[in-house]
């Protein structure tokens, strides 16, 4: 299965996805989305379906910025999102918290406690939300100050308050001075092969000049996804430059990219990330998505499932070629 998804991906980078994937179980089991998905395609249901996330492990759980920026806590990563047996997600997300467990050095037993009182949890929101007027759930969120009053001890606290402010801190500004250098007096992004590739520093073999107008081109595209108000913000910003960033454990080898956009000055940055979308694992073995672009499935879905998103969130359809969704990097993750 792993090495059928390797055939259609950057095979530079594969290495670099068995490398990640090798280092534990939890590595693993967050590259393995496809297995799991084959794994419980057999498994009975209750036949109610929700919008999945198709991925809910718990490393794809985290906080980021709304729109107003404050920091909220939900799943973030949608790139497998579907239709699909609500029991898909749960059993993912336990299975995780099993397998977290271990990495950490924790007991069968410990982990055994972790994932059923997770899904405890779920069920009791379930059973809350199922008795919440229809709009409070669509605006329902979850925010760091609530996250942080569930914690057990002041310890607890002060290292969640330790993360959070960390997290805060991870915007443009601060990917302006990690990722980039001052060259001739022009900033551009740095070389840090083979996780952060700008397309000058590209391998002979591949087409720069190609790879650089396929990214322009759906810049356009992907400007008349967002909202006009969005499209008008956008257009204030113009592309500095671009690399090929590898992200995550299941996304490694296919085609991410970071663009540094700049405002009125370099001072005033925007990166941008691009990241491939691919069909869904999940489609395998439930119906197709009935979106033809993928980015538009990822999209679509993640709008559905997070009562917040992020304001430039959007997709990119070409006529050929690999589709793509972009997104704000680094956006208080």
């Amino acid at each position: 299965m792993l090495t059928g998804q390797d055939k259609e991906r950057l095979q530079w980078l594969v290495p670099v996805r068995h490398q990640r994937m090798s280092e534990s179980a939890f590595a693993f089991y967050r590259g393995g989305a496809a297995i799991m998905a084959a794994d419980l395609a057999p498994t009975p249901t209750i036949d109610v379906s929700v919008q999945l996330s198709g991925d809910a492990h718990l490393a794809n759980f985290g906080s980021f910025a709304s729109a107003e920026r404050v920091q909220v806590f939900d799943v973030n990563d949608f790139d497998e999102t579907l239709p699909g047996p609500w029991e898909w997600d749960v059993k993912r997300m336990a299975a995780s918290f099993v397998l977290a467990a271990r990495d950490n050095g924790f007991t069968d037993h410990h982990g055994e406690q972790a994932a059923q009182r997770s899904v405890e949890a779920y069920r009791s929101a379930m059973a809350r939300f199922a008795a919440t007027p229809i709009m409070q759930v669509w605006y329902a969120q979850l925010s760091l100050d609530t996250l942080r009053n569930a914690m057990p001890s002041k310890a607890d606290r002060e290292r969640f308050d330790k993360a959070a402010r960390k997290a805060h801190g991870r915007n443009s500004q601060k990917a302006l001075r990690k990722l980039t250098e001052t060259v001739d007096g022009k900033r551009r992004i740095r070389s840090q092969p083979p996780l952060l590739v700008p397309l000058r520093d590209l391998a002979e073999h591949v087409d720069r000049d190609e790879l650089r107008d396929q990214v322009e081109e759906n810049f356009k595209g992907y400007v008349d996804s967002i909202s006009s108000d969005r499209r008008h913000l956008l257009h204030r910003f113009t592309i500095v430059d671009m690399a090929l960033k590898v992200v995550g454990v299941g996304s490694v080898g296919t085609r991410c990219f970071v663009v540094l956009l700049q405002g009125r000055n370099l001072e005033e940055p925007l990166f941008l990330q691009i990241k491939e979308a691919t069909d869904a694992v999940l489609e395998a073995h439930l119906p197709k998505s009935t979106y033809k672009h993928h980015g538009q499935r990822v999209v679509a879905g993640q709008r559905l499932m997070q009562s917040s998103s992020d304001i430039f969130l959007g997709w990119s359809e070409q006529n050929s070629g690999p589709q793509y969704y972009w997104r704000q990097f680094h956006d208080m993750k």
